[in-house]
């Protein structure tokens, strides 16, 4: 088994536990250069909004997409959308990486920004 099939087999308890409270997600994708993150409606179905480092208006605050300060960015962008559509409470999807790094200053970025999870 390889490191992806790994993450995917954790991320699946994970989508689960969510999927069975049907809570609207916050799920993350990160990759060596770039880190994205999406608020998904409850049925699993729906980006309800999105932001990343790849995004325009990141690229030009941010150099770089693949360190913790980006990340922060996303995070702070993304809590002023959902904020912006209504949205508080999220359940967070790590998507089987480790909470640590960037994943961490997404999640505590978002968490400044108003959404609760």
């Amino acid at each position: 088994m390889n490191t992806k099939q790994s993450r995917i087999r954790r991320a699946r308890k994970t989508r689960a536990k969510i999927a069975a409270v049907k809570a609207i997600r916050l799920a993350i994708l990160r990759t060596n250069t770039h880190i994205y993150a999406q608020i998904i409606s409850a049925d699993g179905g729906t980006v309800i909004t999105s932001a990343s480092t790849n995004d325009k208006e990141m690229r030009s605050l941010v150099p770089n997409g693949g360190n913790v300060a980006a990340a922060t960015a996303v995070g702070k962008r993304l809590a002023e959308k959902a904020k912006g559509l209504g949205i508080e409470k999220v359940a967070f999807d790590r998507a089987g990486f480790k909470f640590h790094g960037r994943v961490k200053a997404l999640a505590e970025a978002a968490r400044e920004g108003g959404l609760v999870f």
